[in-house]
C-alpha cells in the first residue's frame, strides 16, 4: 500500500516558478515508477512527467525544458520543479506511483497561473 500527499500548489505569475511536492509512504517505493499527471476543467488528464525506478525520465512535450521531476529515495519524496509557468499549465496536479501490477494517486494540488 502507497499513500501519497502532495503540496506546494498555489497561484502564480505567467514566467514563475513553482515546486510541487510529493510525501509518499511505503518500505518498497523505491520500485515503484512515479509521476505528475494534471487535468484541467474541460480537458483529458495528461501524464506531465514521470521518472523510473532506475531514474529514467519522460517529460510530455509541452514541458520540456520548463519542468523537472526528481525523486528522494530516502526522504520518499517525489519533486516537479516547474518553471516559465503558462497560464495554460493552470490544472490540477496529481502524484502517482505505480508497478506492472498497481497503482496509486494523490488528492491532487492546485496550480493556477495567471497571466
Amino acid at each position: 500500500q502507497v499513500q501519497l500527499v502532495e503540496s506546494g500548489g498555489g497561484m502564480v505569475q505567467a514566467g514563475g516558478p513553482l515546486r510541487l511536492s510529493c510525501a509518499a509512504s511505503g518500505r518498497t517505493f523505491g520500485r515503484y515508477a512515479v509521476g505528475w499527471y494534471r487535468q484541467a476543467p474541460g480537458k483529458e488528464r495528461e501524464l506531465v512527467a514521470s521518472i523510473s525506478s532506475g531514474g529514467s525520465t519522460y517529460y510530455a512535450d509541452s514541458v520540456k525544458g520548463r519542468f523537472t521531476i526528481s525523486r528522494d529515495y530516502a526522504k520518499i519524496m517525489v519533486y516537479l520543479q516547474m518553471n516559465s509557468l503558462k497560464p495554460e499549465d493552470t490544472a490540477v496536479y496529481y502524484c502517482a506511483a505505480w508497478t506492472s501490477t498497481s497503482d496509486y494517486r494523490g488528492q491532487g494540488t492546485q496550480v493556477t497561473v495567471s497571466s
